[in-house]
């Protein structure tokens, strides 16, 4: 798979902003012959005699600090940054970007400008680590063909290895663009420890690298400049000569930020979607070890019928206790599911589910909320517990994106190798504990999931793949090619400098990307944590941190390695162009923590704040003066004193800000729709406006959400309810009914009896005796396996016993009671099959009794449908069953938001149905529709028949309201085939009862379906 890039505004717009300060330079041609007489063609290096190269030509004399200085506030202006006072150096341009936005390519696009307009050739890239390094080296590789195709000529670039000196000869006597790429341990030791780069060495003709170097006078960037350079640094920054230093990161140092020209930080690259949310799943511990018995709630899940908790107990077993995990209701009893174990003698009955806060409470007072662990329980079954909830993330992500062909990886960091592998004396490897747990709870939440109609292709996706075969690590090798903790290179951040690790890591970053289970069937992947910095996938969904306890990670590091927006199978980025405004729906980034969701949720959010610290916290009028804005023409204009007083007038009057200078929600709901309201005075600049109040930190906006709280609760849209087409529509439906069934009993015996004769067919109970031999043992695996058994003889017996003596069955008992008609009529069908029919009970009396009654209770469906007749009643249904009882949901797994839908979300049974009121949602032709809550239902003989849709079409589309039935997919028995078939005929001779020809009832499938009725 290769991955495509596109040209994106905001890159561009970095770039340009460094190729602007300098505005007025010329254009430079390299060549070999320096023309003294002029100092703007680019010069050649032969001072040296050892030496001929190129040297970035230096700015020329008229672009003077304050040219420089002014060209760079307008430039800050433009961008709404604070504007620099002086010029730091010459010259020093910072640049901000959040993690996961792209910031190598656009450096690597800020080069290609620069030499585009100015000539320059000669970069340095420094990098605090070669895990940075590595990635840097790799984005190079797979932007070459982009750069090359957008700007007609490639960049040379390698990595400054000081056994490699053939290379800063080329680096220097190449006119075309170069870029050396170096970590700054390769310059930063001097004294005993001296670097290679400051010696002079015999094998580079008695030159120092440093000085070659330095004399190109390059364009330094810094990557990461907080990790790179300390005071040392710094100076020794000084030795390479630069034209000038461009730093770039998400997360600069308050004293070093240097005339900032571009600013992309973590809460604009929110709001830009240029990353993914980020989500949060927290483990909260409660409660007492000592005391009480181990349990684990893991959900709550809400449909049509009571809610249930899937919870995990533990439970005796005859090799001891276990941990199992099961889906229960209210009632459900610890003490005597788990054996009758002391630890749940305490009360531990489930009193009450609760979907608004995803809880659930026992008799003896004890409640839990989804997340929670209490009991008996250690290190490694939190380990567990974290290890089963990414797994589960990343089924539900994995099943929502198969159809958009989105591979999900997700990624456990991990502190030492032997967690997740080990090796016995001879070289073997074996699973760690930690690849066990993986592998025994993939294969429980496998065959614990249910499989609906519409998600055929993913399952067949998931079958294709072994838990042994879905995971893989990547660790250090040593020379024995095992696994390997790495070597801290900073113990203080925790980072590693061990190459072969970040190789492995990069080599397969495309491939792990690839859906296709023969390629690639990794999809989870445990690394070291020293190795944070190295993974760089865009398609890591859920990261889970195993780390040891005080382990200190900051978290704006944990959750980087994930935020890049992800790609599909043609390497296309998923972003805000190609999904609108679904981008947030399908990048979401779940971290699986070790603490409870406030706790992460809290920390993360502090160090955001950190982050962006020189932000505004409030709207006020110091906020607006000074700045430019452009009007609806394009003019700019500096806002003065009295504009904004009539800004800050505006916002408070409009409702736009609160007391306390707050942005309100009303703001970001005008400003997306693009209807903000100004005075006179200043509308036309509402553009420019609302990009300086989006520049005010809000806290809200920046607050991860909970992964466990997408609960929601459906609201009737009063507007839709008053609408004349939901009034008319519901004015024709709401009539109740009654029916009346007249059939003849001996019709239905007649019946009976024929539909036994001809389907009624009882397989024998059979023995089967095999036997067979050992063959010649060739090996301990073959023993193993089975294989040293061969099969011989296979012989069957038919049971021709009776009905043994000792067992007794009121077969006519039985029927009745499977059927509700009388023992007389039973005993008339028995009597009436023929004989052989009949002796089919005595081979196996239990599936005679069962098929028997299954048969005659389809005749009977059929006799009572044949035969009922609806009448209208005077009652009718209120428009309270909208609203009570309440109907909850949960976003992602059965709930969505809604446009035409009387509520604001629609709940949905399958994938379907979903599918189906999708596409419904999105029609023109639909005024208002509804899927009808469990309060609207019509009486049949067979039980109470909720129909599915109530759909209202727009005046003049169709002459019909249509009420739509989906037929359920998921019915396992002809009975229950037959049942729902029985209670569609009762809906249509119900609506033919209480409507004339205006409401039209009918079953459909899909909504190509329902179109296809409406022509």
């Amino acid at each position: 798979m290769k991955i495509q890039y596109k040209h994106q505004k905001f890159q561009r717009d970095a770039a340009q902003a460094v190729v602007d300060v300098f505005a007025g330079q010329p254009y430079g041609t390299p060549t070999y012959m320096m023309d003294r007489g002029s100092g703007y063609i680019q010069q050649s290096i032969t001072d040296d005699v050892d030496f001929t190269g190129w040297n970035n030509m230096k700015v020329i004399p008229e672009l003077t600090d304050s040219v420089i200085l002014e060209q760079i506030q307008k430039i800050q202006r433009t961008n709404q940054i604070k504007q620099s006072d002086k010029l730091e150096g010459k010259y020093n341009l910072t640049i901000e970007m959040e993690t996961g936005v792209g910031k190598t390519y656009t450096y690597i696009k800020t080069m290609y400008e620069l030499n585009k307009h100015y000539g320059w050739s000669k970069f340095i890239v420094v990098v605090p680590s070669i895990a940075i390094r590595e990635g840097v080296y790799k984005s190079f590789q797979m932007t070459r063909e982009h750069f090359t195709e957008e700007y007609g000529k490639k960049i040379r670039f390698f990595i400054y290895n000081s056994a490699q000196l053939t290379e800063i000869d080329r680096f220097a006597s190449d006119s075309s663009i170069n870029v050396m790429i170096i970590n700054s341990q390769a310059f930063n030791a001097k004294g005993k420890d001296a670097r290679r780069i400051y010696m002079k060495l015999d094998e580079f003709r008695s030159r120092r690298p440093i000085d070659i170097i330095a004399k190109t006078n390059p364009i330094v960037i810094i990557d990461e400049p907080q990790s790179v350079e300390g005071k040392q640094t710094k100076k020794n920054l000084e030795e390479f000569n630069p034209l000038m230093t461009l730093r770039y990161s998400a997360t600069h140092k308050a004293d070093s930020i240097y005339n900032m020209v571009y600013r992309l930080d973590a809460m604009e690259a929110y709001n830009k979607k240029l990353v993914k949310k980020i989500s949060v799943k927290g483990i909260t511990e409660t409660g007492s070890t000592a005391t009480t018995g181990y349990v684990y709630l893991q959900s709550i899940n809400l449909s049509k019928a009571d809610p249930t908790a899937t919870i995990q107990f533990d439970v005796k077993g005859a090799t001891g206790i276990k941990k199992v995990t099961k889906t229960v209701g209210i009632g459900f009893n610890l003490h005597d599911n788990s054996g009758e174990l002391p630890e749940y003698e305490n009360n531990y009955v489930i009193k009450s589910i609760d979907g608004r806060d995803d809880s659930i409470e026992f008799l003896n007072g004890t409640k839990l909320f989804a997340g929670d662990v209490i009991g008996k329980y250690d290190e490694d079954q939190l380990r567990r517990i974290q290890i089963r909830e990414t797994i589960l993330s990343h089924i539900e992500r994995e099943r929502q994106l198969f159809s958009k062909g989105i591979k999900v990886l997700s990624l456990f960091f991990i502190d030492e190798v032997k967690n997740y592998r080990e090796y016995d004396e001879a070289g073997n490897q074996t699973n760690g504990k930690y690849a066990d747990m993986f592998e025994e709870e993939y294969k429980d939440v496998l065959e614990n999931m249910q499989r609906e109609i519409g998600d055929e292709e993913y399952f067949k996706y998931l079958d294709s793949i072994s838990a042994e075969s879905t995971h893989a690590g990547y660790f250090s090798i040593d020379k024995k090619g095992r696994m390997t903790d790495s070597k801290l290179s900073d113990k203080k951040e925790k980072t590693s400098d061990d190459i072969d690790a970040y190789d492995l890591i990069m080599k397969n970053k495309e491939l792990l990307l690839e859906r296709d289970p023969k390629k690639s069937p990794v999809r989870f992947i445990f690394s070291h944590s020293a190795l944070r910095e190295g993974w760089d996938n865009p398609n890591v969904f859920q990261i889970c941190t195993l780390k040891q306890s005080g382990s200190d990670v900051r978290k704006r590091q944990e959750v980087g390695r994930g935020l890049r927006l992800c790609v599909n199978q043609d390497g296309e980025r998923m972003d805000a162009n190609v999904l609108g405004a679904d981008v947030h729906n399908i990048n979401v980034l779940t971290v699986i923590a070790s603490e409870s969701y406030d706790q992460f949720a809290k920390g993360l959010q502090t160090e955001i704040a950190e982050a962006v610290a020189d932000r505004p916290r409030k709207v006020e009028k110091s906020l607006f003066v000074g700045r430019t804005i452009a009007d609806n023409n394009g003019v700019d204009y500096i806002i003065d004193d009295d504009m904004a007083d009539d800004i800050q007038y505006s916002l408070i009057v409009e409702k736009y800000i609160d007391s306390k200078g707050q942005i309100t929600e009303k703001f970001y709901e005008d400003e997306k729709t693009d209807n903000l309201k100004f005075s006179d005075t200043v509308v036309a600049y509402a553009k420019g406006i609302a990009q300086i109040l989006k520049s005010v930190y809000d806290a809200k906006a920046m607050m991860p959400e909970d992964a466990r709280k997408n609960n929601i609760e459906l609201h009737v849209d009063q507007n839709k309810m008053a609408m004349p087409e939901f009034k008319e529509l519901w004015n024709r439906i709401n009539s109740k009914s009654v029916y009346v069934v007249d059939f003849n009993s001996d019709e239905l015996v007649k019946k009976a009896i024929a539909e036994l004769d001809s389907k009624l067919r009882v397989a024998k109970i059979r023995i089967t005796v095999q036997s067979g031999s050992m063959e010649k043992i060739d090996s301990k695996a073959q023993i193993a396996s089975g294989d040293a058994m061969k099969l011989e003889k296979t012989k069957e017996y038919d049971s021709t016993a009776a009905v043994s003596s000792s067992v007794k069955y009121d077969l006519v008992g039985k029927l009745v009671e499977a059927t509700g008609l009388t023992r007389k009529d039973i005993v008339r069908i028995l009597t009436g099959i023929q004989p052989s029919v009949f002796d089919q009970f005595k081979y196996n009396p239990e599936e005679f009794i069962i098929k028997a009654g299954n048969l005659i209770n389809d005749q009977k469906a059929t006799a009572i449908i044949e035969h009922i007749t609806y009448n209208v009643v005077d009652e009718k249904y209120d428009t309270d069953i909208f609203t009570e009882p309440t109907i909850k949901g949960k976003l992602g797994t059965n709930a969505m938001k809604a446009n035409r839908h009387l509520y604001d979300h629609i709940i949905y049974d399958s994938t379907n149905e979903k599918e189906f009121a999708e596409k419904l949602d999105t029609c023109e032709d639909v005024a208002v529709y509804v899927k009808l809550p469990n309060g609207f239902y019509i009486n049949t003989p067979v039980g109470h028949y909720n129909p599915d849709w109530a759909i209202s079409f727009k005046k003049g589309t169709v002459k019909h309201i249509y009420f739509i039935a989906e037929t359920k997919g998921s019915m396992d028995t002809m009975q229950l085939k037959e049942m729902e078939s029985s209670k569609i005929h009762c809906a249509r001779e119900h609506f033919k009862a209480i409507s004339s020809d205006s409401v039209k009832y009918d079953v459909v499938h899909t909504y190509e379906d329902l179109m296809g009725l409406l022509k």
